[in-house]
C-alpha cells in the first residue's frame, strides 16, 4: 500500500506530466508562429523586397526594429489585462490580430508601407510572449518551472530550423498568384496565426479548475503547490505592481535580457543577409532553397544545446553561470564568425552564438518568477521583456546603420558581442540577489 507522500509524489508527477502533454506543445506552437512571423522580413528581404521596394541596409534594419516600438508601448498593458481577462481570451486576441497584420503584407508597396505595418505589427503582438510565459507560470511550481520553460522555449530556434526552408520554398513559388516569391512567403506564414489564433479560444484553460483531462487530486495538488509558493513569494516580497516596476532586481534582469535580445535579433535579422553575401565574399553559388537551409543550420544544434544545458539546470537549480557563461560565449563567438576564411567555419562561429544565446534564455526566464508574484509578476515580466526587446529594434537598426556606414559588418558584429558581454557580466552578479522562495514542509 502506497504511503501518503508516495501517492502526493505520483500525484504531482502525474499532473507535471499532463500539463508538459497538453499544453507546452501548443504554447510552443503559438510561440513557433510569433517568432515566424515576427523574422519573416529576414528572410524576405535578401530574397527581392530589399530590391523592390529600394530599401538601404539601414531602413532594412528600421523596418525591422520598428516592430518594437508598437510592441513595447503596450506590453505591460497587454500582460495585465491578460491577467484580468485570462489567457485563453487574449492570446487568442493576440493571435488573430497580429494574423490579419502579417497579411497584409503580401501587398505591402513602399518602405513607408513597410515602416507602417511593422509598427502594426508589434502593437497586435504586444504581450504575447510575456503573456505565454506568465500563463505556464501559474500552472506550474517553480521546481518545475525550469524544464517546462525549456520545452517552451525550444520552438524559438526549431522556428528558423524548419520555417528557414519552408520561406525558401514558398519564395521558391515565385509568379504564382501574380506575386512576387517574397510576398507568398508572408501570406503563407500570416494564415496560421488566424487559424492558430481562432483554435485557442477553445483549447486553452484559464486554470487548473477548467482543465477537464486533471483527475480532482491532480487539481487539488497543483492549486495547493501554486497557491503555497504565492504565499510564501506575498509574504516575502509583495504583491503590489508598483513595487515590481521600482524593484532593482526586475530591472537588473531587464538590462541583462536585454544584451541576450540584442545578440538574439541582430542573428535572426542579418543572418540570412549575411549568408547572401557568401557569394561575393567566398565566389559561392546558393539558390533560394540553399539559403534557407544554410539559414537553418545553426538553429538545430542550438535546440539540442538548449534541452541539454536547461537540463542540467533543472537538476542543479538556475545559477548564475547557466546564464553567464553561454552569454560569455556568444559574446567572444559572434564578431569572430565574421572572421573566418571559408563559409564553413563562419556557420560553424554562428552556430556556437545560436548555441549560446539559446541556451540562456529559457533559464533567464525560470528567474523572475521566484520572487514576482500575482499582478507583480504580471508587471514584471512584461517590464523586464519590454526593456528587453527595446534591443529588439536597436539590434537590426544599429547593424544595418553602422553596416551602411563601414561597408561591412565587423564593427556591428563587434558591438553584439559588447552587449552580450555586459549581460554576463551582470548575470554573475544576480546569485545572491534573487533566492528561490523556500516552501513551507506541506507543500
Amino acid at each position: 500500500m502506497a504511503t501518503a507522500s508516495q501517492e502526493i509524489s505520483q500525484t504531482e508527477k502525474s499532473a507535471i506530466s499532463k500539463v508538459a502533454k497538453r499544453l507546452v506543445p501548443f504554447i510552443a506552437l503559438m510561440f513557433f508562429i510569433n517568432f515566424l512571423d515576427r523574422t519573416a522580413i529576414s528572410f524576405a528581404g535578401p530574397n527581392g523586397m530589399t530590391t523592390d521596394l529600394a530599401l538601404t541596409a539601414a531602413q532594412f534594419g528600421f523596418a525591422a526594429g520598428i516592430f518594437f516600438f508598437g510592441y513595447i508601448i503596450l506590453e505591460v498593458p497587454s500582460n495585465l489585462a491578460l491577467h484580468k481577462y485570462g489567457a485563453r481570451r487574449w492570446l487568442a486576441r493576440i493571435m488573430v490580430t497580429w494574423g490579419i497584420v502579417a497579411l497584409l503584407f503580401t501587398w505591402v508597396s513602399s518602405a513607408t508601407e513597410l515602416y507602417i505595418l511593422r509598427f502594426l505589427l508589434g502593437v497586435a503582438e504586444a504581450g504575447f510572449f510575456p503573456g505565454a510565459i506568465l500563463f505556464l507560470s501559474m500552472w506550474v511550481p517553480s521546481r518545475h518551472r525550469n524544464k517546462i520553460l525549456a520545452l517552451f522555449y525550444l520552438a524559438q530556434p526549431l522556428t528558423i530550423v524548419v520555417g528557414a526552408p519552408l520561406a525558401a520554398l514558398l519564395i521558391d513559388m515565385h509568379g504564382a498568384f501574380g506575386l512576387e516569391g517574397w510576398r507568398i512567403m508572408f501570406f503563407g506564414v500570416a494564415v496560421p496565426a488566424i487559424i492558430v489564433g481562432i483554435v485557442t479560444w477553445y483549447y486553452l484553460p484559464d486554470t487548473p479548475n477548467d482543465a477537464k483531462w486533471l483527475t480532482k487530486d491532480e487539481k487539488d495538488w497543483l492549486n495547493g503547490a501554486l497557491a503555497q509558493e504565492e504565499k510564501v513569494k506575498q509574504n516575502a516580497h509583495g504583491r503590489m505592481t508598483g513595487l515590481a516596476l521600482t524593484d532593482g532586481r526586475v530591472w537588473l534582469l531587464s538590462v541583462i535580457y536585454f544584451g541576450l535580445v540584442y545578440g538574439l535579433y541582430a542573428l535572426a535579422f542579418f543572418l540570412p543577409t549575411i549568408i547572401a553575401g557568401f557569394e561575393t565574399k567566398f565566389a559561392t553559388k546558393f539558390d533560394v532553397f540553399d539559403k534557407g537551409l544554410v539559414t537553418a543550420i545553426p538553429y538545430l544544434p542550438a535546440a539540442v544545446a538548449l534541452y541539454f544545458w536547461s537540463r542540467d539546470a533543472a537538476k542543479r537549480g538556475v545559477r548564475a553561470w547557466h546564464i553567464g557563461i553561454p552569454a560569455l560565449v556568444g559574446a567572444a563567438s559572434i564578431p569572430a564568425a565574421l572572421y573566418m576564411n571559408s563559409p564553413e567555419a563562419t556557420i560553424l562561429m554562428i552556430t556556437i552564438t545560436a548555441c549560446a544565446i539559446f541556451s540562456a534564455l529559457p533559464n533567464f526566464w525560470a528567474i523572475p518568477s521566484r520572487f514576482l508574484s500575482g499582478p507583480a509578476a504580471a508587471a514584471g515580466i512584461a517590464l523586464i521583456n519590454t526593456i528587453g526587446n527595446v534591443a529588439g529594434f536597436a539590434a537590426p537598426y544599429i547593424t544595418g546603420r553602422v553596416k551602411d556606414a563601414t561597408g561591412v559588418y565587423e564593427l556591428p558584429m563587434f558591438i553584439v558581442g559588447a552587449f552580450l558581454l555586459l549581460s554576463a557580466i551582470l548575470a554573475f552578479s544576480i546569485t545572491n540577489r534573487v533566492r528561490e522562495p523556500v516552501p513551507s514542509p506541506a507543500e
